[in-house]
C-alpha cells in the first residue's frame, strides 16, 4: 500500500513539475539545445545564436536559459504564450538584442530563485534585423521570480527594455543601466509651432478676438474684448490664475516686474521676451537668448523636455534616433513588487517611459535619469511603491496628457481633465536637480490628485510655481514650500507641533530656493508643522487641504 501511494505521488508531481520544453545552455562561442517538445517548434543554431519558432497558440511553452557567452543571443518567434526561465545566465550580444521576442501573446521572463543573471548589449547598428534593446518584445512582457537580473546596454542607441505592449514587473530584483550615445538626432519634422504634428491649424483669428470667452477642458480663456491679452485697465482672474494688469501692454513693457499670486513676471526691459543678445534670469528662471525673435528663431537647440527649440522658425524640441532609455513601452508599465533600479546617462534618455500610463503598486523603485526619470502621455499612479525618481536635466516625474503641453490653440486644443498624477499611498520622492523651470512632478496643467502617501519633491517650476493639487484634489493635506534651500546630504526634518519627527529626507544634491511639494499621512488640517534643515527653518499651518508657504 505504501509503495502504491508513493508511486501515485511521484506520478502526480511529475505531471506538474515536468521538464522544460526547451533548454538552452550557452558555453562561450557554442550552445547546446535540449528540445523535449518538437512538434510545431523549430530550433535553429548558429554558433551561440539560437532562433526558435513556435506555432503553438493555446499551450504555453517553457524555455530555460543558462550558461554564459560573450557573443550569443536568442531570437524567439511565438504564436502563443511562453515562459522563459533565466537560471544563472550571463549573455552578451555584440550586435542586436540578446533576447528578441517577436511574440503574439504574453511572454513571462522568470528569474530562478537565488540566481544572478546578466544580459548585455554592445551595439545596435543593425536595427533592421535585431531590435535596439537588451530585451525587445513585440507584445506583452511579465518579469517575475525571486532572483536578480542585470540589464546592461553599452552600445550606442541601445535601450534597456523595449516593448510595443504592456510590461508587468513583480518579485525580482531588476537593475537596468544604459550608457551608450544616441545614434543621432533628427529634426522635429515640421517647422511649425509645437503641438501641430505637421499640420498648421486654422486659427481664423488669434485666440479669441471675438467677444466671447472660450473654455478649454476646464481652462477659461478670458474675454479680451477684441485684444490679447487684456489691454484694458482691469485684471482678470480665470480659474484661479490672476492675469496682471499690464496697463495697456503685454507682458510688462515698463521697468518693473509684477508678482501675481506667487507667480513672478520677469522684467523684460521693454520687450517680450528679451529681444536682446543676452539671457535674463528672473527668480531662478533662465530666459534663453532668442537671437532677436520669439520663440527662439536662433540656431541653437535645447534639450528635450525643457524649453522648446524652434530651430529657425516655429518648431520642436530635440528628437533623438534611438535614445538610450532604460525601460520603454508603448503600452502601460505596472510594477507590483520587487526591487527596480534604472540608470541612464545620455541626453534625452528617460528612465521609465510608459506611453499609456505607469502604475506603482508596490516594491522599491529607484530611477536616476538624464532626462525625465518617469515619463508618460497618460496617468501615473502611485499606490504603494517606495519610489525615488531623480533627473539631472529635466523633470523627475512627468505626465504629458494627450501627448504634450496644453496649447490653447494648435494640435492639443483641449486641456486634459483626467488626472496626470494620482498618489494614493507609498512614498514618492521626486527630485529634479536642474532647477526652474523643471519640476519634481510636472502635470502639464492636468490635475494632480493626492489621496495618501508620503511625498517630497524638489525642483523649480515656472515662476517658482510647480504643478500642485487644488483644495478639491488634495484629499490628503499637502503643502508647497517655496524657497526651501536644499543642502546636499543634509537631512530635511519635518516636525509636528509637539516636536515629533514625522518625516526626514536627505537629498544628494544642493539647490537654492526649491519649490518642494510635501505630503504625509500624518498631516492634519488646522495643525502646525515645522520644517528644518541646515540654515533653514519654517513653520506653517495647514489651513486648507492645499497650502502654499513662502
Amino acid at each position: 500500500m505504501k509503495l502504491y501511494i508513493l508511486s501515485a505521488l511521484l506520478l502526480i508531481t511529475g505531471s506538474v513539475c515536468h521538464a522544460q520544453d526547451i533548454t538552452i545552455r550557452y558555453d562561450g562561442a557554442t550552445v547546446k539545445v535540449k528540445q523535449k517538445t518538437k512538434d510545431s517548434v523549430n530550433v535553429y543554431v548558429d554558433g551561440a545564436k539560437v532562433s526558435i519558432e513556435s506555432l503553438y497558440k493555446s499551450r504555453q511553452l517553457s524555455l530555460r536559459m543558462t550558461g554564459n557567452s560573450d557573443d550569443g543571443l536568442l531570437n524567439l518567434k511565438s504564436d502563443g504564450k511562453m515562459k522563459i526561465t533565466l537560471d544563472g545566465l550571463t549573455l552578451t550580444s555584440q550586435e542586436g538584442a540578446p533576447i528578441c521576442l517577436k511574440n503574439k501573446k504574453k511572454v513571462e521572463i522568470a528569474v530562478a530563485k537565488g540566481t544572478k543573471n546578466t544580459l548585455a548589449i554592445t551595439a545596435c547598428n543593425d536595427t533592421a534585423n535585431h531590435k535596439a534593446a537588451v530585451i525587445w518584445a513585440k507584445d506583452k512582457l511579465l518579469f517575475s521570480g525571486k532572483g536578480s537580473l542585470n540589464i546592461i546596454a553599452t552600445g550606442d542607441g541601445c535601450r534597456g527594455i523595449k516593448t510595443k505592449k504592456d510590461i508587468i514587473i513583480e518579485d525580482l530584483t531588476l537593475n537596468v543601466t544604459t550608457s551608450g550615445d544616441n545614434l543621432g538626432e533628427k529634426p522635429f519634422g515640421f517647422g511649425g509651432f509645437p503641438g501641430f504634428d505637421g499640420e498648421m491649424p486654422d486659427f481664423s483669428s488669434f485666440p479669441p478676438f471675438g467677444n466671447d470667452s472660450t473654455r478649454q477642458g476646464g481652462f477659461q480663456m478670458p474675454d479680451f474684448g477684441g485684444g490679447f491679452p487684456p489691454f484694458g485697465n482691469d485684471s482678470t482672474r480665470q480659474g484661479g490664475f490672476q492675469m496682471p494688469n499690464f496697463g495697456g501692454g503685454f507682458p510688462p513693457f515698463g521697468n518693473d516686474s509684477t508678482r501675481q499670486g506667487g507667480f513672478q513676471m520677469p522684467n523684460f526691459g521693454g520687450g517680450f521676451p528679451p529681444f536682446g543678445n543676452d539671457s535674463t534670469r528672473q527668480g531662478g528662471f533662465q530666459m534663453p537668448d532668442f537671437g532677436g525673435g520669439f520663440p527662439p528663431f536662433g540656431n541653437d537647440s535645447t534639450s528635450e523636455g525643457g524649453f522648446l527649440d524652434f530651430g529657425g522658425g516655429f518648431g520642436g524640441k530635440h528628437k533623438y534616433v534611438a535614445s538610450t532609455k532604460g525601460i520603454a513601452s508603448k503600452g502601460k508599465i505596472t510594477i507590483n513588487s520587487g526591487n527596480v533600479t534604472v540608470r541612464t546617462s545620455t541626453a534625452g534618455a528617460e528612465g521609465i517611459e510608459g506611453k499609456e500610463g505607469i502604475v506603482f503598486n508596490g516594491g522599491k523603485v529607484d530611477v536616476f535619469a538624464t532626462d525625465d526619470a518617469i515619463n508618460t502621455n497618460a496617468t501615473i499612479e502611485f499606490n504603494g511603491s517606495h519610489v525615488i525618481a531623480r533627473s539631472s536635466t529635466n523633470d523627475a516625474v512627468d505626465s504629458n496628457p494627450q501627448g504634450g503641453f496644453f496649447m490653447p490653440f494648435g494640435g492639443n486644443s483641449e486641456q486634459e481633465t483626467k488626472p496626470a498624477v494620482v498618489i494614493t499611498g507609498g512614498t514618492v520622492y521626486a527630485w529634479s536637480q536642474v532647477g526652474s523651470p523643471e519640476e519634481g512632478i510636472d502635470c502639464d496643467f492636468a490635475p494632480l490628485v493626492i489621496q495618501g502617501g508620503t511625498i517630497f519633491t524638489v525642483g523649480g517650476g515656472m515662476g517658482e510655481m510647480p504643478s500642485v493639487p487644488t483644495n478639491e484634489t488634495a484629499k490628503q493635506p499637502a503643502v508647497l514650500l517655496i524657497g526651501l534651500d536644499i543642502v546636499k546630504d543634509e537631512p530635511i526634518n519635518i516636525f509636528d507641533d509637539s516636536g515629533k519627527l514625522i518625516d526626514s529626507v536627505t537629498i544628494p544634491f544642493a539647490m537654492r530656493r526649491s519649490a518642494s511639494l510635501v505630503g504625509s499621512p500624518a498631516f492634519k488640517l488646522g495643525s502646525t508643522y515645522t520644517v528644518k534643515t541646515k540654515g533653514y527653518e519654517k513653520s506653517f499651518t495647514l489651513s486648507e487641504p492645499f497650502t502654499a508657504v513662502r
